[in-house]
């Protein structure tokens, strides 16, 4: 074990997978000479070669193109997307080519490629760098969704998602890039898509929260345990597969909901899980559910984005008034 932060889990996880597997390639922009705009793939050029670690133009359409080709011939690419709000200029190749392989071959081809890339708020960042699209990205059939919320989650996760045989859409919190540090195994290990982590046991409400909402949600739990409240706290880790025995489970266990998530509220994905829970777990429930999420406007600029992001006070509240409804 080695305590590392979010970024060195999952720089480990290139290596290791990469001194593995040989067909595995590093492409993006600034990846190789540079080692990524945050370092996460420092050093791996100078071990592996500019013919394994590629750096390519600033054209986001041709990285995920040129991946998708390079797996159908067999090759096992990594593709880094600087910011997630970048995905927008190759929305094509991902969601109508490389998410549609298996289908439009009828199972002769696959896309084993995963895409990585950061987002979030909390740092600052100008607009279009950190915009929360996954919800957009989990309408895509045949695309996978795996969003970790610390180290340990980073390397697993990551190992599995470039095995994985289908399109991975692989998502990091930006401000938990060097801010969470844990325990993570030096050698290999994987952590199955479709499996919630349970963050912290409760009995009176269930949060529901993903990547940089974990944290989140983890404080506005201790908020609620000052006022006598026991949140019981859930990662899902995956959008895609999602743990739907594990959801209702856990929202069982307490009959009260609030989701969190960085995104805004209309057609985010937290109105995804409310209406699967409606559907599955409605009997159970013994007070309306919640979503504490950003507001339907766009990013802001820096200066003014902690009045955006959902904070744990605004979840502790939601929790509080989650409690009091009948």
């Amino acid at each position: 074990m080695a305590e590392m932060n979010m970024v060195e889990a999952i720089r480990s996880a290139l290596k290791l997978e990469m001194e593995r597997d040989e067909r595995v390639i590093v492409m993006g922009e600034d990846v190789g000479h540079l080692g990524g705009v945050f370092r996460a793939t420092d050093g791996l050029q100078q071990f592996f070669g500019s013919s394994r670690v590629i750096d390519t133009p600033l054209a986001e359409s041709v990285i995920a193109g040129s991946a998708l080709g390079l797996a159908i011939t067999g090759m096992v690419p990594v593709i880094e997307m600087q910011f997630l709000g970048f995905t927008q200029q190759a929305f094509h190749q991902i969601c109508q080519q490389m998410s549609r392989v298996r289908f439009r071959t009828r199972g002769s081809h696959t896309a084993q490629i995963t895409i990585r890339s950061p987002f979030g708020g909390g740092v600052r960042t100008p607009e279009f760098h950190s915009d929360s699209m996954e919800a957009q990205f989990a309408q895509s059939s045949g695309l996978k969704i795996a969003m970790p919320a610390n180290p340990y989650d980073a390397k697993g996760l990551l190992l599995e998602a470039i095995r994985d045989p289908d399109p991975v859409l692989y998502l990091e919190p930006l401000r938990g890039y060097r801010l969470i540090t844990g325990e993570v195994p030096r050698d290999d290990y994987t952590v199955p898509f479709g499996r919630l982590r349970v963050v912290r046991e409760g009995t009176d409400v269930t949060v529901i929260a993903w990547s940089g909402a974990v944290p989140v949600a983890e404080k506005a739990a201790e908020i609620a345990a000052e006022q006598g409240i026991s949140a019981h706290v859930v990662d899902l880790r995956t959008l895609v597969p999602l743990d739907e025995e594990g959801l209702v489970a856990a929202v069982e266990k307490t009959g009260r909901c609030v989701v969190v998530h960085e995104s805004v509220a209309l057609a985010g994905f937290g109105a995804e899980v409310i209406a699967f829970l409606q559907e599955q777990a409605f009997y159970s429930l013994e007070a309306p559910m919640r979503r504490v999420t950003a507001p339907d406007a766009p990013y802001p600029m820096p200066g003014i984005e902690d009045f955006y992001i959902p904070t744990a006070e605004q979840v502790a509240r939601a929790i509080a008034q989650t409690m009091a409804d009948q």
